[in-house]
């Protein structure tokens, strides 16, 4: 076969994907636009030409088509033209491509399987210019403790094409393969990803990916509407957790008014802070109409933050979300419940399900046709179909809901 590349759409985007007589020379994630995803893919295979891929080629397309919508992939048989790659990081890219999907092994591992244990930092180094995005498999290799991110080389762009996404998607195509077992794992979140406030997600990918999965939340999706989740952009995890202490057990209506209330105690720029509530005593907090016990968690809370036993934002977004649940659950007054809350409300996190949510239950109960709210079992069973976006589809059922008690439009 001659030299050539070729763009293809997938559900995240336009990829790209090159070739030799050897093999594939390199394949492309999205880089925002057509013009920028070519033109990164031309760095690594310059001068090659734009062609139609052969038999062999359209086979690796497919492939990595259906690992993005969470399918297995196939992708183990492709072959690679690695003529061009020097022989360390031939090495370390056939080592990788041996790993399992779904399954994630550290830098210094990868080192020991190839028989070089001390060449951990050169491991990290070749799969940063990993030129085979997906086909070698580097988002299945992370830090020593757990800690992900994005890569370089054929994996710029955002959403599901950074390394949590990408295993998460994985995670999802075995719970598929295996028949939809039910998910009572660990959480397939990740850190946040994209700039600022925004989803740790891809909501295009999400809502594709949901459709997809399951047709009978697509027809509640079709009622809704687009995905518009709001996000808490509150300044500091101590703003983002007061608020959720004052909403507990309220009204949405009578919680924004005491949290109105307990602001304005404290005027002037910066919020609500830590430092306020340890400052004010208790009738002047109880004031705004907080309950004792609201108080006692509140100034736990303020004690925490204050002393450094609360990480700040940017430490919890590169945290996993069990680990985020355990942390802000130990404050008092904050459960599992509102640890899930700050995970999608302020981190955006893709993939919580908080099955004792009471409107979720109602929700699901509404959008599939049962008579009584939905029990913790069946929304999980059910649940396994939505890895790794089940926050878009606790969203929808809340909206379900919400239409719900709207009632009919005039």
């Amino acid at each position: 076969m001659n030299r050539g590349f070729a763009l293809f759409d997938t559900v995240i985007g336009v990829c790209g994907i090159a070739w030799s007589e050897r093999g594939v020379t390199c394949v492309q994630l999205p880089d925002g636009d057509r013009g920028r995803t070519v033109e990164r893919l031309l760095r690594v295979v310059p001068g090659t030409p734009e062609g139609v891929p052969p038999a062999a080629v359209r086979g690796a397309v497919a492939g990595v088509v259906r690992q993005l919508r969470g399918e297995p992939g196939g992708l183990a048989s492709v072959e690679l033209d690695m003529s061009g790659v020097p022989a360390f990081g031939r090495r370390v890219y056939e080592t990788v491509r041996a790993v399992p999907a779904g399954e994630s092994v550290t830098y210094a591992a990868v080192a020991e399987r190839m028989g070089r244990p001390e060449a951990a930092r050169a491991v990290g180094r070749a799969l940063a210019r990993n030129p085979f995005a997906l086909v070698v498999p580097c988002h299945r290799v992370v830090p020593a403790g757990g800690r992900t991110g994005g890569a370089g080389g054929a994996w710029a762009g955002g959403g599901v094409t950074r390394r949590p996404g990408l295993r998460a998607l994985e995670s999802a195509a075995r719970t598929a393969a295996a028949g939809g077992a039910a998910a009572g794992g660990p959480a397939a979140g990740g850190p946040g990803q994209g700039a600022g406030y925004g989803y740790g997600f891809d909501p295009g990918t999400a809502v594709a990916y949901l459709r997809a999965s399951d047709p009978g939340l697509a027809a509640v999706m079709d009622r809704t509407g687009p995905f518009a989740m709001p996000l808490n952009a509150a300044a500091s995890v101590f703003a983002a957790l007061a608020e959720a202490i004052v909403h507990q057990q309220l009204s949405t209506k009578a919680a924004a008014t005491i949290h109105g209330r307990l602001r304005g105690l404290f005027p002037g720029a910066g919020g609500l802070s830590a430092e306020h509530v340890l400052g004010a005593d208790d009738e002047l907090l109880r004031s705004a109409g907080l309950s004792r016990p609201k108080v006692a968690s509140l100034r736990d809370l303020a004690h925490r933050v204050d002393t450094g036993m609360l990480p700040e934002v940017e430490a919890i977004r590169e945290m996993e979300d069990e680990a985020v649940v355990a942390c802000l659950s130990s404050v008092r007054g904050i459960g599992r419940w509102t640890a899930q809350m700050f995970l999608m409300f302020r981190l955006g996190r893709p993939d919580v399900l908080p099955v004792d949510d009471l409107g979720l239950r109602h929700g699901f109960s509404i959008a599939f046709g049962g008579t009584a709210p939905a029990g913790v079992e069946e929304i999980e069973k059910r649940g396994a179909l939505w890895r790794p976006f089940r926050s878009v589809a606790c969203w929808y059922l809340w909206e379900a809901l919400e239409e719900a008690r709207r009632g009919p439009s005039s």
